[in-house]
C-alpha cells in the first residue's frame, strides 16, 4: 500500500480542546481560592476539525484540498507534515516530505539569512555538503542575492516568504504539501512558484495542495477532495468537484440574500404602513408623509448590511411597484448567478388610476456605486398608451456577462420627463460567482487566436 500510495488517510479525526472564555482569565491561585479548580480551568467543549476523514493520494498525482475556512484543511495538512498526530485514525506517509504550510516558521530573525539557509536545510533531512550544493540556486531563487548576508529580521515578508518557499523545494522531496502559501506572493515570484510546482508534477511528485484559488486547483490539480465540516463531501475530478463545491457556495449565498431581501421588505412594508393613512377600501395610492424625502432624486452609495438605511425609496405611487422579483431563464428565484447565466426580472405593478405618460426602467450597479447598465422604455422607444389596474412588467436578460461581485438593481416607474411615480434605489440584489479572474465590469464574449510561432502552455478550459 505505501509504495503505490504514499500518502494514507485513514479514518482520521482530530479533536481540539476549547476553554471557556469566561474563564480564561482566572488564575490558579483563584481557583484553589474559590474552591473551583477543576471545574474552572477544565475545556468547555471540544472541537471538531477533522471527522472520519479516509482517502489515499497515488504516487505521482497531485491531490488538491478544497473547501471554506473552518474546514479541516490546514489541519490535514499538519497531520500528513507529522506536525500533530490525530485524536483517532491514522496518517502513514512513506517518503521524504517538505511541507510548504507555515513558511520561514523557523527562522531566526537575528541571524542572517545563510546561516538560516543551512539551520533549516539541515531540520528539512539535508547534510551540510548538501546545502552545500544547492545554496547557490536557492538564493537565485529567492532573489536574495543582496540580502542573503542580513538578518533575517531586516526582511520584509515577502523576502521571507521567498526564501521559506526556495529551502523548501530544494530538498527535493518526494512528497510537497502546499498550503496556501502562494496568496501572499508577489506578481512575479507567484508564476516561479507555480513553474517550479509543474516541474515536480513532470517529474511525478507526489503533491498535496490546498487552496481557495480554484482556478489554480482545477490546472494543477488530477483530483481534488472537498472538505466540509471536517468530512469529506466529495472527491474526484477537479471540475466536477469544484462546480459541486461552487453549487454548495452558491446555496448559501442564495439563503443569505433572500432572508437579507425578505428583512428589507418587510421593513418597508413596516415604515409604509406607519406613512400611509388610507381611507378603508380606497384605491387611491398611498402617499408618503414626508415629502422632502418622497422627491429626494440624488445618488447613493450601494447598501451595507451595517448601513441598510441608505436603501431609499421615493415618488407618490401613481402607479406602484408592488413586487420585483429575480428569476433565472427557468422562472426559479435566484440570487447567485455565473457570467453565462441569464436573469428575468418581474415587476409586478399596479396604477390606481388611468395614466397615459409612463415608462418602466432598471439601472445596475456595482458594489462600488459604479453604474453597468441602464435602460427603460422609452429608451426603447416604447410609446406608453395607458395602464390602469394591476399588471406585470418582465425583462429577460439572456445572458449577465458580468464579472464576480455584488451587484444592485434600480427599478422605477415615472413619466417621460422623469417624474417618479415609483422609484427603488439598490433595494435588490444579486452576487455573480466565478472562477475568472477578469477584471472590469462586464465580461464580453471573446475568443483568443495567436500565429503559430506564439507558443502557450497547455489551457484549461474554464
Amino acid at each position: 500500500m505505501a509504495l503505490s500510495y504514499p500518502i494514507v488517510i485513514d479514518n482520521v479525526t482530530q479533536v481540539y480542546r476549547k476553554y471557556s472564555s469566561r474563564h480564561r482569565f482566572k488564575t490558579f491561585k483563584s481557583a484553589l481560592l474559590k474552591g473551583d479548580f477543576f471545574r474552572s480551568l477544565k475545556p468547555d467543549e471540544r472541537v471538531t476539525a477533522l471527522d472520519g476523514v479516509s482517502f489515499s493520494v497515488p504516487r505521482g498525482t497531485t491531490y488538491g484540498v478544497i473547501g471554506e475556512n473552518g474546514s479541516g484543511k490546514s489541519t490535514l495538512l499538519k497531520l500528513v507534515a507529522g506536525i500533530a498526530k490525530p485524536t483517532q485514525g491514522t496518517v502513514t506517509v512513506a517518503g521524504k516530505v517538505s511541507a510548504l504550510i507555515e513558511l520561514g516558521a523557523g527562522f531566526h530573525p537575528e541571524i542572517t539569512g545563510r546561516e538560516n539557509v543551512f539551520i533549516n536545510g539541515i531540520m528539512l533531512g539535508l547534510n551540510k555538503k548538501e546545502i552545500n550544493d544547492k545554496f547557490d540556486e536557492i538564493v537565485r531563487f529567492a532573489e536574495l542575492e543582496d540580502f542573503i548576508d542580513a538578518p533575517v529580521k531586516t526582511y520584509s515578508s515577502g523576502m521571507y516568504m521567498r526564501l521559506g518557499f526556495s529551502i523548501a523545494i530544494n530538498v527535493n522531496p518526494e512528497i510537497l504539501l502546499i498550503d496556501e502559501v502562494l496568496a501572499v506572493g508577489d506578481a512575479a515570484f507567484v508564476p516561479r512558484c507555480l513553474d517550479r510546482i509543474d516541474d515536480f508534477r513532470r517529474r511525478k511528485k507526489t503533491i498535496l495542495f490546498v487552496s481557495h484559488d480554484l482556478s489554480t486547483v482545477e490546472k494543477i490539480c488530477d483530483k481534488v477532495v472537498w472538505l466540509k465540516d471536517g468530512k469529506v463531501i466529495t472527491m474526484g475530478e477537479p471540475k466536477r468537484v469544484i462546480d459541486t463545491y461552487l453549487s454548495d457556495i452558491a446555496e448559501q449565498q442564495e439563503e443569505v440574500l433572500e432572508e437579507r431581501q425578505r428583512r428589507i421588505s418587510k421593513e418597508y412594508a413596516e415604515v409604509r404602513g406607519e406613512q400611509c393613512e388610507r381611507v378603508s377600501e380606497s384605491e387611491e395610492p398611498c402617499e408618503p408623509k414626508d415629502q422632502s424625502k418622497a422627491e429626494k432624486t440624488e445618488p447613493t452609495p450601494p447598501p451595507s448590511d451595517d448601513d441598510e438605511r441608505r436603501e431609499q425609496r421615493w415618488g407618490k405611487r401613481e402607479i406602484e411597484i408592488k413586487k420585483v422579483t429575480i428569476t433565472d431563464l427557468k422562472g426559479k428565484a435566484k440570487h447567485v448567478f455565473s457570467p453565462e447565466d441569464g436573469m428575468i426580472l418581474t415587476l409586478d405593478v399596479e396604477a390606481y388610476s388611468k395614466i397615459k405618460d409612463f415608462v418602466f426602467g432598471i439601472g445596475l450597479f456595482n458594489s462600488q456605486g459604479v453604474q453597468c447598465y441602464g435602460t427603460n422604455t422609452a429608451m426603447e422607444e416604447f410609446k406608453s398608451k395607458s395602464i390602469e389596474g394591476p399588471g406585470r412588467v418582465t425583462l429577460r436578460i439572456e445572458k449577465l456577462n458580468l464579472i464576480n461581485g455584488t451587484y444592485y438593481l434600480d427599478v422605477a416607474a415615472h413619466k417621460v420627463d422623469g417624474y417618479p411615480y415609483d422609484y427603488h434605489r439598490y433595494l435588490y440584489s444579486f452576487l455573480v460567482s466565478s472562477t475568472n479572474k477578469d477584471v472590469g465590469i462586464a465580461r464580453p464574449d471573446h475568443e483568443w487566436v495567436f500565429s503559430k510561432n506564439i507558443v502557450f502552455g497547455q489551457i484549461v478550459k474554464k
